[in-house]
């Protein structure tokens, strides 16, 4: 007995020691995490107290500085995943400094950080994988989500971002890889709504992949099996949305993001009256397109019920633009079911119709009486819709002719490709307004360039980017302490986006705000929704602040640098290299 106390008394020496040592490991690392995060901003007092002195080149510098050597490093990239990655890299050593760059030309960067190119990182994700970032929760994890949490050093989490990568932009099942799409979104909820980082988390659901290449590829990083489905998914996605909430608090944002069409529908309906939940692809591109159609009807000089409106898709950003659009609708005076007739959906099968065999209960309220037809030309020549809407990533699905045929029964046509990425968008803007001669409205979901007329005008596309209501949206709701998300909350961030857009800009064929202007809008956004909020009862944030713009401002995050205490545990807590050396 004795014989075995003395090998258990010497291995916990062992281990101790080895923890010891780790800690020692830790400690040094940190400092020299130090040196990164601000660099040669620290003053010399700064350095001599954090035991950095030595670490750094004797020279201090400023932000500003610091901004102009990034900028010079990234002109020097030769293409934009090297971009990307140069820019992940950067958030990683450095966060305040990253959004500085972010936010100093948020048109130059978001389609780097965002979609388009986001999308080929993700393709490219086990390839350009250097550190971590967020949360990868497995199928295997089920009963112990919880203490996962646990590991995030962050403890205040306002907003979190889930995928589980079976649905990517317009490129399908990326499974793990798919981890870019709700890291690029945080990066935006801070550069675009001033939500601190600190209280933004990354998940990736991974339950597995059907994209047999990527199970076949060794640098894949995540499991390497099918996609678990039924049962054991929901009870992953019950224990995750339960497990969030009883960390963070039941105000606490979870946005849905890249699901499969059939989930997305059926998770959103599920959770939507039990947590703070959102799905950016059904409720975020609804908003984003209901504003930009909001802002068409300045110059078509009409109502939104005085419209036809066909879409090239039936998936679940088809389903939230439409079902928004009814609401538009119905504020205007038409009856729900009249609504509802406004709205015609082509899908790969063709026109959606009554009678037409495994119909979802989605597309079923969408089918109306009329003849099966199965091609897109031939539904716009017989229907003579005023919009057309593509949702459906079928590349150059709006051909010459269609676009032709809408330009000769509308004088103001609107044409929306809103698929991304920009390989994925339906027809480009040159072609919108060199087949209607120029009197096409048009707005697409990934950036083109602007496009100079015959006649000498200059049209710069408007961008139907998520980015105008997702941030906004975030940052409102976290505010007032919104618990349940409704539909009327994006009905109100979409009249206030269109409301942001001048005559001047519509003048551009600018349907959105400039993109330089998006911190602002996003403030705008969360106002709207603040005072919606409390208006209406949903807020549970008390006292209501009396002046809401103030208040807002009060919240978003400041690239400025923080003073910095040389007590561990009073260091600033929006760092998590720091956090990690409060051991």
């Amino acid at each position: 007995m004795a014989t075995e106390w003395s090998r258990v008394c010497a291995f916990g020496g062992l281990c101790l020691f080895g923890l010891g040592v780790c800690l020692c490991k830790m400690v040094l690392l940190g400092r020299r995490s130090l040196c990164y995060w601000v660099g040669m901003a620290f003053s010399l007092e700064e350095r001599l107290q954090l035991g950095i002195h030595g670490l750094l080149p004797p020279c201090f510098i400023t932000q500003d500085v610091q901004l102009l050597r990034v900028l010079k490093n990234y002109e020097m990239k030769k293409d934009d995943l090297d971009r990307y990655v140069f820019l992940m890299g950067l958030q990683e050593r450095s966060e305040k400094l990253f959004y500085r760059v972010i936010m100093s030309d948020i048109e130059r960067f978001m389609p780097i950080i965002y979609t388009p190119t986001v999308g080929l990182a993700c393709q490219q994700y086990g390839l350009i994988f250097r550190r971590p970032r967020g949360l990868f929760i497995t199928i295997h994890d089920r009963g112990h989500i919880a203490t996962l949490l646990q590991n995030w050093p962050a403890k205040n989490v306002k907003a979190v971002c889930v995928t589980d990568g079976e649905r990517i932009l317009g490129l399908g099942d990326l499974g793990c890889n798919g981890m870019g799409i709700p890291v690029g979104k945080l990066a935006l909820y801070t550069a675009c709504g001033g939500v601190p980082p600190q209280q933004c988390l990354p998940v990736m659901l991974d339950v597995g992949t059907d994209n047999e290449a990527l199970l076949q590829d060794p640098l894949y990083i995540g499991l390497r099996h099918k996609r678990v489905r039924g049962q054991a998914y929901d009870d992953l996605l019950d224990e995750f949305m339960k497990a969030v909430s009883d960390r963070y608090g039941m105000d606490c944002l979870i946005q849905f993001e890249d699901f499969a069409n059939l989930n997305a529908f059926r998770l959103l309906s599920k959770y939507r009256n039990m947590y703070c939940t959102f799905n950016d692809d059904i409720q975020g591109t609804a908003a984003v397109a209901v504003a930009g159609l909001l802002a068409a009807l300045r110059i078509t000089g009409s109502k939104m019920c005085d419209h036809t409106i066909v879409f090239q898709g039936a998936g679940e950003a088809a389903m939230g633009i439409a079902e928004l659009i009814t609401m538009a609708m119905e504020k205007e005076g038409l009856s729900k079911e009249d609504s509802l007739k406004k709205i015609w959906m082509v899908d790969s099968k063709g026109l959606i119709v009554k009678g037409r065999d495994h119909l979802t209960h989605e597309k079923e309220r969408f089918a109306h009486e009329h003849p099966q037809m199965r091609n897109l030309e031939d539904v716009v020549r017989e229907l003579k819709p005023t919009a057309l809407i593509g949702v459906a990533a079928v590349a150059g699905a709006f051909t010459e002719k269609i676009i032709r045929d809408m330009a000769s029964f509308n004088q103001h046509p609107i044409i929306f490709a809103l698929s991304n990425p920009t390989s994925k968008a339906e027809c480009t803007a040159e072609q919108c307004y060199t087949f209607t001669e120029g009197r096409g409205i048009f707005a697409s979901g990934s950036p083109f360039d602007p496009v100079t007329l015959p006649d000498g005008r200059t049209m710069h596309p408007g961008q139907g980017n998520n980015a105008y209501i997702f941030p906004g949206v975030g940052l409102g709701v976290t505010a007032c302490a919104i618990r349940h998300i409704t539909e009327d909350v994006f009905l109100t961030a979409a009249e206030a986006l269109a409301h942001l857009v001048t005559e001047k800009d519509l003048s551009e064929g600018r349907l959105y705000p400039p993109l330089s202007s998006i911190r602002e809008v996003s403030l705008e956004l969360a106002v709207k929704i603040i005072e919606y909020a409390y208006e209406h009862g949903i807020a549970t944030g008390l006292p209501e602040p009396s002046d809401k713009a103030a208040y807002v401002r009060s919240l978003v995050f400041t690239t400025d640098y923080d003073d910095f205490n040389v007590d561990l545990y009073r260091w600033p807590e929006d760092s998590m290299t720091l956090q990690s050396c409060k051991l």
